[in-house]
């Protein structure tokens, strides 16, 4: 049976919407850059701010209010199915880049894509377009099915961020978004240097109070000196204690809880946060349920989780632009900016844009209509389609700049992301397939 080509073209056309949006959202990040409004320096800490403090709250909200006992079980598929596709993912990567003698940056490339700002924003947009109401079934609005959608993306971000934190650093050097630079916080945090700017100060700070470590400033914190010293004594013991507990492991051992810790990240400890709110029911009512209705919490603390939470899209999308307007200037300048191989191009655009639709579509079209493994929920079927496809993650910057990868490499991967962002309405396709997959699996 053959499709109307009219009946393409409005979800065709809000996919492309959505996919500008992006580009949009990327060029607003620069523009800032360029007017002096973000450095880059800014850029990293605003970054670190929104997988710290964003993403984890976020996930708190959207996890804790869609999840409860009734409907717990219809995130375990999308939990399996975020494993399995990032793990496949990974050893395809391991292996072309081994039989094609690729960079080892391809790796991640092909491994990781982007889960969390660019699903967000392109949810968002289908959102206004309204393309997704042909999904909906019985009495679901719109607003609660998209919801949904936002919270099965976000599982999937938790578990991406989870195995790229841990598996990152062996595809390409230690380091990750969330980590630190630590020679850079190393030096501000010297007590040399606390005590060059206490005396440099001399006579404009002395009579403000002095913390431990030198003269007080946006790292001293504004706890009483008679809470700070017990509490830093207490966090010193236990730090010994755990040092020394670490230290008389087996090396086998050792190597195991590294791994292990690689995983206790921000993004993680907010999931968990949400799925114990969503799945206690007393936790649940205080949480979301009108103020008449038991929820004490809802009008001021949730509200507050929510609000920072919806920060995370736009704000980790405009750091991307900010990221790639510092690589368009140092090829302006004609400074070495790397050269992208446009195999390794090509590859991860097909293995990324073309691919993975192909294997995820029809995959969850069949799990959804031929099998009861999957909740009656079109929205899951549909955010499932998609997890797979989309450019790379903007991780891999991250992962160049703390591992000390030459300047060569991180201009070749910056450059390698603006073309794979300029090309992001790829996933306009993948949009289309995915809604005309999920109106096939409805009527079945």
């Amino acid at each position: 049976m053959g499709v109307d080509i009219s009946e393409l073209l409005v979800p065709f056309a809000g996919a492309i919407q959505a996919a500008i949006s992006v580009l949009l959202t990327i060029a607003f990040g620069v523009l800032a850059a360029q007017c002096n409004l973000l450095s880059t320096n800014a850029a990293k800490e605003v970054s670190k701010l929104c997988v710290r403090m964003f993403l984890p709250a976020l996930l708190i909200y959207k996890i804790g209010s869609n999840l409860h006992q009734g409907t717990a079980i219809r995130y375990i598929p999308v939990l399996i199915w975020s494993i399995s596709y990032t793990l496949l993912s990974v050893l395809l990567g391991r292996i072309l880049t081994r039989v094609f003698k690729l960079p080892s940056w391809v790796t991640p490339a092909i491994a990781f894509n982007n889960t969390t700002s660019l699903p967000l924003l392109l949810i968002e947009s289908l959102k206004q377009t309204q393309i997704l109401d042909v999904i909906l079934v019985g009495g679901d609005s719109a607003a609660d099915a998209l919801d949904r959608a936002e919270s099965y993306f976000l599982i999937n971000a938790m578990v991406s961020n989870s195995l790229t934190f841990a598996l990152g650093p062996r595809l390409l050097k230690p380091g990750d978004e969330d980590a630190p630079n630590n020679e850079e916080e190393n030096e501000a945090d010297s007590p040399d240097q606390v005590q060059n700017e206490g005396e440099g100060n001399g006579n404009g700070h002395g009579d403000i109070e002095r913390g431990p470590d030198g003269l007080i400033n946006e790292h001293t914190s504004l706890l009483p000196q008679r809470i700070i010293k017990p509490t830093n004594r207490i966090e010193k013991k236990g730090y010994l204690k755990t040092r020394n507990w670490f230290n008389g492991l087996r090396p086998k051992t050792q190597e195991a809880v590294e791994v292990a810790w690689q995983f206790a990240n921000a993004p993680l400890m907010g999931a968990i946060v949400g799925a114990i709110i969503g799945l206690t029911p007393a936790l649940h009512r205080l949480f979301f349920n009108t103020s008449n209705e038991g929820g004490y919490f809802n009008a001021w603390l949730t509200t507050s989780i929510k609000n920072i939470g919806d920060l995370f899209a736009s704000t980790q999308i405009i750091v991307v632009g900010v990221k790639l307007s510092q690589s368009m200037l140092a090829m302006k300048r004609g400074e070495a900016s790397g050269e992208v191989k446009k195999g390794s191009l090509v590859l991860v655009t097909i293995i990324r844009f073309i691919i993975w639709p192909f294997i995820s579509i029809p995959l969850i079209w069949a799990l959804a209509s031929k099998t009861t493994l999957l909740d009656a929920d079109p929205m899951l079927w549909f955010a499932m389609m998609l997890m797979p496809t989309g450019p790379p993650a903007m991780i891999l910057v991250a992962l160049t700049d703390v591992t000390g990868a030459p300047e060569s490499m991180k201009m070749t991967i910056a450059k390698f992301l603006t073309i794979s962002y300029a090309i992001t309405p790829l996933i306009c396709f993948a949009v289309v397939g995915s809604l005309k997959a999920t109106e096939a699996a409805i009527s079945l």
